[in-house]
C-alpha cells in the first residue's frame, strides 16, 4: 500500500493526496510537519525535513511533483502519462509552471492564513494578489483553447495548479474576473477528490 507522509494543510501534501484519489490508489497518510513534527525516523527518509515523502514498496520519494509523475508513470499510464512526449510535456510545463505561482502567491498566503491579523503586512498582501492575478491572466489565456490544462481531458498537469487555485479563490484578496479560469476550477470542485482533499479549511 502507497504511504503519504505529511499534514494534508500543505499544498504540496494536497497535490499526493488528491492524485491517489484520482488514480484510484489505495493509501494511508500520515500527519507529519509543522504542528505534528518531524521525528528522525522521517527525517531518514526525507534529509530535506519537508513534506510530502511517499514510501511504494521499496521506493521512498520526496518532492511532490516528482511523486506525481512517478505515480503516475508507475500506476495510472494508461490515463494520466500519455506515451507520446510531446503530449506528456504539455501537461508537464504547467507543473514546473506552479512553481512560479506559488511564489507569488506566498506572502498573501503566510500574511493572511499564519499570522495574526495585527502582524500582517498589508503592503506585501496587496502585491502579492497583484502578482497572483498577473499569473492567473496567463493561466485564463491558455484555458481559453483548452478545457484542461492537460488538454482535452483531466489530466497531471492540472493537479498542482489545481491546488492552489483554490486557494486563490478562498483568500480574502481582490481577484479579477477571469471567466475561463473561474470555469477550469468549476470542473475540479466536481471531482470527488478535490473536494475531500484539497477543499478544506486554510489553515
Amino acid at each position: 500500500m502507497l504511504t503519504i507522509w505529511g499534514r494534508l494543510n500543505s499544498h504540496n501534501v494536497k497535490k499526493v493526496a488528491w492524485f491517489a484519489e484520482e488514480a484510484g490508489l489505495a493509501y494511508v497518510r500520515h500527519d507529519v510537519g509543522g504542528a505534528f513534527g518531524m521525528d528522525s525516523a522521517y527525517l531518514a527518509k526525507n534529509p530535506n525535513a519537508l513534506i510530502p515523502t511517499i514510501e511504494d514498496g521499496e521506493v521512498t520519494l520526496w518532492e511532490s511533483n516528482a511523486i506525481l509523475r512517478y505515480l503516475a508513470a508507475r500506476h495510472a499510464p494508461a490515463r494520466f502519462w500519455p506515451a507520446d512526449p510531446a503530449a506528456r510535456a504539455m501537461a508537464d510545463r504547467w507543473m514546473d509552471w506552479q512553481a512560479d505561482y506559488a511564489e507569488a502567491q506566498r506572502d498573501a498566503f503566510l500574511n493572511l492564513i499564519r499570522r495574526p491579523e495585527g502582524e500582517r503586512d498589508a503592503e506585501a498582501i496587496k502585491r502579492s494578489a497583484a502578482a497572483c492575478a498577473e499569473k492567473m491572466a496567463v493561466l485564463d489565456a491558455h484555458l481559453a483553447t483548452s478545457q484542461w490544462l492537460s488538454g482535452d481531458s483531466f489530466g497531471i498537469g492540472d493537479v498542482p495548479m489545481g491546488v492552489y487555485a483554490h486557494t486563490w479563490f478562498t483568500l480574502p484578496i481582490e481577484r479579477p474576473d477571469l471567466p475561463n479560469v473561474a470555469d477550469w476550477y468549476a470542473g475540479l470542485q466536481a471531482r470527488k477528490g478535490y473536494a475531500s482533499q484539497v477543499m478544506i479549511p486554510l489553515t
